[in-house]
């Protein structure tokens, strides 16, 4: 789950962590009576989106009066913001932080991110702050230092040394850094985040760092311990269709593309997803029913991915073990009935049943086309989805 830039500010001032003063606003005069009430010679207008890159995209502006914090938070709130995250559709503003300007001196970036490969906490410091994170590694590894902790031992003193030492920062900021990342830690152990971000961490003239932003992911699994968080949900911000997955169980993430794919297990999904894209074609979603599927959750799904305007052919790709595949061919062909198939489907079957699988689909009276492979199923998808109207 992600939450908004206003309410990541209000996160870290409640745990210590320095931020600028800001206040939220749904409208012009809402924003002009939060400059007035900042008393700042300047001030920022923020675009409150799910998205990075907002500044690109016309999301941030600097203001120099209440007046003008109005009249450009009236212009922001309401037009399609679109970034290098958020795709060619964009995302609607329909809310602004006005946040107090900041005396900046150095930009720095850090990050805080589960790493699953050595099961431990990876923490991501680097000098060149306000830039492309991935962009700063491909081109300058050497700026960039990480230490990784174990969730079991905790953050310890040589660690913190390593980041301040790595990178050169002198006595002030290294004694600043220091109290910063000891209270990212214990929020990120705190609140179950995988990842907690701040780019650009200041330094102000006056040597004091700040968060002047904040990205953060929570862990779903892990918020029915944190109903405050859960609260800060913004279903506005996020896919219907994912909205409506969630629903039923279903693990879904909607891409761009217009080949709807119906996989069990996330690994299987991953791989399907490469290689419908190494066949020439494009996914539209990542969509995960689990090994323990149901009819109905299949159902659910099929309902889902033929909801999808730009769907021109569905490719399910199934391996057997846990859910027969007698049981998911059953499912397909009446969800399919229920539905309506209007558009091609291409369905693969492998493992438990298999045989009885196939049966069931080539005696339905649809038109779904039989696939061997994964290969197969992925070519035979693409090719459909381009002939298809």
């Amino acid at each position: 789950m992600n939450i908004h830039e206003f309410q990541a500010k209000k996160l870290f001032a409640d745990n210590g962590v320095p931020v600028p003063e800001g206040y939220l606003a749904t409208s012009g005069i809402e924003a002009e009576f939060a400059m007035r009430r900042l008393g700042c010679p300047v001030a920022v207008v923020k675009a409150q989106v799910h998205a990075g890159g907002r500044g690109k995209g016309g999301g941030v502006k600097l203001v120099k009066s209440p007046d003008e914090c109005r009249t450009v938070a009236e212009k922001m709130i309401g037009m399609n913001l679109v970034t290098p995250q958020t795709g060619a559709e964009g995302k609607l503003v329909r809310k602004v932080y006005i946040e107090a300007g900041s005396d900046i001196d150095k930009e720095y970036y850090i990050a805080l991110v589960l790493d699953r490969e050595t099961a431990s906490v990876c923490v991501m410091f680097s000098t060149q702050g306000g830039m492309d994170i991935e962009e700063v590694a491909r081109t300058s590894p050497d700026k960039i230092v990480k230490i990784f902790i174990d969730p079991t031992i905790g953050l310890q003193g040589f660690q913190l040394r390593q980041l301040t030492f790595g990178l050169k920062l002198n006595a002030t900021e290294s004694k600043e850094l220091t109290g910063f990342v000891k209270k990212l830690y214990a929020m990120f152990m705190k609140y179950d985040y995988s990842l907690l971000e701040i780019n650009p961490l200041i330094v102000t003239k006056q040597g004091k760092m700040l968060a002047l932003d904040g990205k953060m992911n929570f862990d779903d699994n892990a918020l029915f311990r944190h109903k405050d968080i859960e609260a800060m949900r913004d279903f506005t911000e996020e896919d219907e269709r994912e909205i409506e997955a969630s629903k039923y169980g279903l693990n879904y993430i909607g891409l761009s593309g217009n080949i709807g794919c119906l996989v069990n297990g996330a690994g299987l999904a991953m791989a399907t997803m490469d290689i419908i894209k190494s066949s020439g074609g494009e996914p539209a979603n990542f969509l995960d029913v689990g090994g323990g599927a149901s009819e109905e959750m299949v159902r659910n799904a099929f309902r889902i991915l033929f909801s999808d305007k730009h769907v021109k052919a569905v490719f399910v790709n199934i391996f057997g073990g846990i859910m027969k595949c007698d049981i998911i061919a059953e499912g397909i062909v009446n969800a399919a009935k229920e539905l309506g198939l209007k558009i091609p489907l291409v369905v693969r079957l492998e493992g438990t049943n298999v045989d009885k699988g196939k049966k069931i689909l080539e005696t339905s009276g649809l038109k779904i086309i039989p696939a061997e492979d994964m290969g197969d199923g992925a070519r035979k998808a693409v090719e459909a989805a381009k002939s298809h109207k």
